[in-house]
């Protein structure tokens, strides 16, 4: 069965419009996990994705009468990228159809490329299902993502340009899994050229369609498929797409949201360039892989296969990609609520540095502070935890919170009635590793701190925005005090945002 494939792929003639993407090795990764890591750059296509290979080629195979048709495509963006600029260089038109939640980085590249979209549903599947009514209506000649034989095969030219790039040993191909196509095409070549290359299939653990199907012996549809990788989310892998992988795959990895997010990272950390969620699984598979099987000294290849992303998407990964990279513990710890509590949980933390710190006064006696703090590892984590509770700080672990991550951390606080002559301050300081402690040393306890809220977010200032419980009589004190801090401030009692929320 691979045989036939590998014809088709030899027989691939794509190269007129698709690039032959380089390798490049990804040096910090390597270095940190202890296996040379090297990454397949099919972000480097026209498309920006590798899913130009599979359309052009499938439009190729088309007869002319088919062509004058016009052609159809369901697609989350980069098939529907790939299939535009293919019909757009053979002078073909193209309909895509698109679930409403594509990033519009996508669609505006689809409709850049000459195609006409159509927004219908919020996943690939319900997005299919109108394509497929197209075709009954009108006639189109369909162009299936990923559960045809034309474009799986061309698909699979990645894995033949890999094994013509990378002489040397080669050990694990790390490759990202939606409908299947990709990993298809490249499981296929690889298992009967090399069969002795692992091929390990990476999905997200919320739209794993390909390990559920390999658990129950058959296709199964997901009941909820998750759309952070959206160009991943498929509820069902191909029926050709399994057929192939059920026999060429040796294993399959699942990841999180988190983990795909500090694989973004590492991605650009080593190539300076942001691929997308789905880009970026390969790496995120091959990283939990390492840490599973303890491997050192391997030739591992992950495919970064597409870098369609929306700008402000990364506010989001550049939140998570610290917990993703173990780097980060979220906790809620109880502390006394009196004056210097506050100094003494920091100097508890020793050296470690504090990447959040929210809290609202409350209760009289007792503070709740939301706090995240930089850790190596999740051993480092619960080491952490242990050390705190062994001081006396009862705490709850909110690493794995999802609530915690995505809205309680931005929420803590409101009104409070205990906080009486509450004036609110923000402040500015040279951002480095104890600055935050450094602040608190200076600011003392002669004020009780009523609100306080910090954020690193890598930028050279930390910031701050604190509230201080000062008599009327002590105000101009206060600002000779702060003065003499050397830090920049500014007060911000009368900021309607803290009337309006906090006051």
């Amino acid at each position: 069965m691979p045989q036939s494939y590998v014809k088709r792929i030899l027989n691939a003639r794509i190269y007129d419009l698709v690039v032959e993407t380089p390798i490049d090795k990804a040096a910090q990764l390597s270095e940190r996990i202890g296996n040379q890591v090297l990454l397949k750059r099919e972000d480097l296509q026209p498309v920006f994705s590798f899913k130009l290979r599979g359309a052009y080629n499938k439009m190729l195979s088309l007869s002319k009468e088919q062509l004058a048709k016009g052609v159809v495509a369901a697609s989350a963006g980069n098939h529907a990228q790939g299939l535009a600029m293919s019909a757009q260089k053979m002078g073909v038109k193209a309909t895509i159809v698109m679930p409403s939640t594509t990033p519009q980085i996508k669609v505006n590249a689809v409709k850049a490329l000459g195609a006409k979209v159509v927004l219908r549903g919020d996943t690939y599947d319900e997005a299919s299902d109108y394509a497929q009514k197209l075709v009954v209506e009108k006639g189109m000649t369909y162009v299936h993502p990923f559960d045809d034989p034309d474009v799986i095969a061309g698909q699979g030219t990645i894995a033949m340009e890999i094994l013509r790039q990378v002489s040397g040993p080669l050990d694990a191909v790390f490759i990202p899994v939606g409908g299947g196509g990709l990993c298809a095409g490249m499981a296929a070549y690889i298992k009967y050229v090399r069969p002795e290359v692992k091929v390990i299939a990476v999905e997200p653990d919320d739209a794993a369609c390909l390990a559920a199907a390999l658990e129950a012996g058959r296709r199964v549809r997901l009941k909820h498929v998750g759309i952070f990788a959206d160009g991943t989310a498929v509820a069902q892998i191909g029926k050709e797409t399994f057929r192939v992988l059920k026999d060429t795959v040796d294993e399959v990895i699942t990841v999180s949201a988190d983990e795909i997010s500090a694989a973004i990272k590492d991605i650009f950390d080593d190539t300076r360039s942001i691929c997308e969620p789905s880009g970026a699984l390969g790496v995120a598979g091959l990283k939990k892989y390492v840490e599973r099987k303890g491997v050192k000294g391997q030739t591992l290849l992950a495919i970064d296969s597409g870098a369609n992303i929306n700008f402000d998407r990364l506010r989001y990964i550049s939140e998570r990609t610290e917990i993703g990279e173990k780097r980060e513990a979220i906790l809620a710890v109880t502390i006394p609520e009196k004056p210097g509590s506050f100094k003494k949980f920091c100097a508890a933390l020793s050296k470690r540095s504090i990447t959040e710190f929210n809290y609202r006064m409350g209760d009289p006696s007792q503070a709740h502070i939301f706090v995240g703090v930089q850790v190596m590892s999740d051993e480092d984590r619960h080491q952490l935890v242990a050390d705190l509770q062994g001081k006396g700080y009862p705490l709850v672990d909110m690493t794995d919170n999802e609530i915690a991550k995505l809205h309680i951390r931005h929420m803590v606080g409101g009104r409070a009635v205990e906080a009486t002559d509450e004036v609110v301050y923000r402040f500015e300081f040279p951002e480095r590793p104890g600055a935050l402690m450094q602040f608190l040393n200076k600011l003392g306890g002669r004020w009780n701190i009523s609100m306080f809220h910090y954020r690193n977010h890598g930028s050279a200032y930390g910031r701050v925005l604190a509230g201080l419980q000062v008599p009327t009589g002590e105000r101009k004190q206060v600002a000779k005090f702060l003065d003499d801090l050397g830090y920049t401030w500014s007060e911000e009692t009368d900021n309607p945002a803290y009337q309006v929320f906090l006051n």
